[in-house]
């Protein structure tokens, strides 16, 4: 401000109190003069307005920012998904018979082993039906062992009888044949008796051979077929009686897995059908989290890598493993489905409870790390900080940002480890203009000041 104003301003004001005291002796006649002294007035304010607006902008204060240091430490890029927890393994235990139940033997929630009776059903009537196939293969089994050991010995025996006296028979007739021809040949005897003795010997001949032919097919081929025969007869009506067997075993409802029974949707004495749940039995050990990660992230998460599940509705974390990654692409929703296997102590994951998953695809270690609220819009599209020296002059830099995990960054380039970077009041700050940076006890008491009053009651009144 010239230093003549301030002198000016007190002239002007004792000369208008002089002439408002002498108002009444005349004050029509000199408002020409009031009116140019307002004027003087109006112009001099103007001028003390411009010299003071420019003396501000001489005298501008650099702006305040707060700043951190760019550190090397392990960032890990992160494929997040949303999805649902799925048992481990799951049977829903369907009857192979249609009958009532007769009654259960476990309820829902109960815990149960591999191969547990979990309930009966009634079977009276293929309970019968597998006696009376018991009896048919009992009696099957005595013709197969009568036939074998008692019929066919016996029927050889006679026949081997059969031989042996149709041989004897043969040898006296070929000898009664011999003596008659001899006398007849002494002239003793006539040629009838020799001619009725070689009848005789020629039918006990005959008969002599046809005996060895039925000995010799009956110790060959007809004994085999008999065993066979029985044989075949046997093992029919074993497989009869093993299918009768069956039947009755399916009225024994038993457990496919070890797990828990999570349902159980009928009462003792309704109709079990096939086709139909009877039981479902759940392994719920481990659990599976079934997650759908965007596709154009999908290709970065492989079997084996780790990951970290969060129950929507709060919870601590759970560490799993990646186990399968689906080949094809979910259509609807342009996603891929991931599986992550969970451990499930004290079975506190509930299959179907909704879950978040984080996945680490890439660990990259000793990386420029920077608050993520430190990177700013730069030029082109691009992205920049603001680096502030050891002068608080600022310089604004282009960087390429890498990964981004949780409220941190990755920078490829542009700035070095331990150099401070803007994180609040960046924004419209002049490459190599001048900053005030904030002490850490000068930033707690900004936040201080910020912070809401306290409601004046009891406590105000003991401060």
């Amino acid at each position: 401000m010239p230093a003549f104003l301030p002198a000016f301003f007190r002239g002007a004001t004792r000369w208008l109190a002089e002439k408002n005291a002498g108002k009444d002796a005349g004050m029509a006649g000199q408002r020409p003069a009031l009116r140019g002294l307002v004027a003087l007035l109006a112009a001099a304010a103007l001028l003390t307005s411009g010299c003071s607006k420019k003396e501000e902008k001489e005298t501008e204060a650099p702006a305040t920012v707060q700043v951190t240091a760019v550190t090397q430490s392990t960032i890990h890029r992160v494929v997040s998904g949303d999805g649902a927890l799925f048992p481990r393994d799951q049977a829903s235990v369907m009857p192979k018979i249609a009958a009532p139940v007769e009654k259960f033997l476990v309820n829902r929630g109960d815990h149960v082993k591999a191969g547990q009776l979990l309930a009966v059903l009634e079977s009276r009537d293929l309970t019968a039906e597998a006696a009376e196939g018991q009896a048919g293969l009992q009696q099957a089994e005595s013709n197969l062992r009568t036939t074998s050991d008692a019929s066919i010995p016996e029927s050889v025996v006679k026949a081997e009888t059969d031989v042996e006296s149709a041989r004897e028979t043969t040898e006296a007739a070929q000898k009664v044949l011999d003596a008659r021809q001899g006398l007849f040949n002494q002239g003793a005897l006539a040629q009838r008796q020799v001619d009725e003795a070689r009848v005789t010997w020629a039918q006990a001949n005959a008969q002599y051979r046809a005996a060895q032919e039925h000995l010799r097919v009956l110790q060959g081929v007809a004994k085999l077929e008999q065993v066979k025969t029985a044989a075949a007869q046997q093992a029919g009506a074993k497989a009869h009686h093993e299918t009768l067997e069956a039947q009755l075993s399916y009225a024994e409802i038993h457990s496919p897995i070890g797990g828990v029974i999570a349902d159980r949707p009928l009462y003792a004495g309704e109709m079990a059908t096939p086709g139909t749940p009877l039981l479902v039995v759940m392994d719920i050990s481990r659990v599976v989290a079934r997650v759908n990660v965007p596709q154009a992230q999908a290709a970065s998460v492989k079997p084996g890598q780790t990951a970290t599940v969060t129950m929507v509705d709060g919870g601590e974390p759970v560490k799993g493993t990646v186990t399968v990654v689906s080949p094809a692409t979910d259509p609807n929703s342009t996603t891929v489905q991931v599986w992550i296997q969970l451990e499930n102590p004290g079975e506190r994951l509930k299959p179907g409870a909704s879950v978040h998953a984080a996945i680490v695809t890439e660990e990259v270690r000793n990386a420029m790390v920077v608050p993520v609220a430190a990177i700013l819009p730069g030029e082109e599209g691009g992205t920049a900080v603001v680096v502030v020296d050891s002068e608080s002059t600022a310089h604004v830099r282009p960087v390429d940002v890498g990964i981004r995990e949780g409220g941190n960054a990755q920078l490829l380039n542009g700035v070095r480890p331990g150099e401070s970077v803007v994180i609040v009041g960046g924004l419209g700050v002049e490459d190599k203009g001048k900053v005030k940076v904030l002490t850490p006890k000068e930033e707690d008491e900004e936040v201080d000041e910020n912070a809401p009053m306290a409601p004046a009651g009891k406590d105000a009144k003991d401060k």
